[in-house]
């Protein structure tokens, strides 16, 4: 298993023990709902009047948002590549920014001799 944050790791979980895909961990987590009360929910065999877990996050997604799937699905290991990527973007851009503070500003002579700065 991957090894990610306690935020994402129940999902990466629930993804491999009630084999939903990417698309079904994404409406979820949209949704609000919660990967640790997902064996309650997919118990359809012992109680054959639930649906299964996939089709019932679809249903609820269907209805709460009014669309069959999310507009853009990305998996979870990418959505931390993709925000670990923009974290270390902005700290480059802020250790620049304060490499540039740091710096006096040139004075320029103008052709008359007053100090432009």
């Amino acid at each position: 298993m991957t090894s990610l944050s306690s935020k994402y790791q129940p999902w990466i979980d629930a993804r491999t023990r009630f084999h939903l895909s990417h698309a079904h961990i994404q409406m979820a987590r949209e949704l609000g709902l919660n990967p640790a009360n997902f064996g309650g929910l997919a118990n359809h065999k012992q109680e054959p009047w639930k649906a299964p877990l996939p089709e019932f996050i679809a249903e609820l997604y269907r209805v709460r948002c009014g669309k069959d799937k999310p507009d853009d699905v990305r998996p979870l290991e990418q959505i931390v590549a993709d925000k670990k990527r923009k974290k270390a973007k902005r700290k480059a851009e802020k250790k620049q920014e304060a490499e540039r503070q740091q710096q006096p500003e040139p004075y320029f002579q103008s052709a008359d001799g007053l100090k432009i700065g």
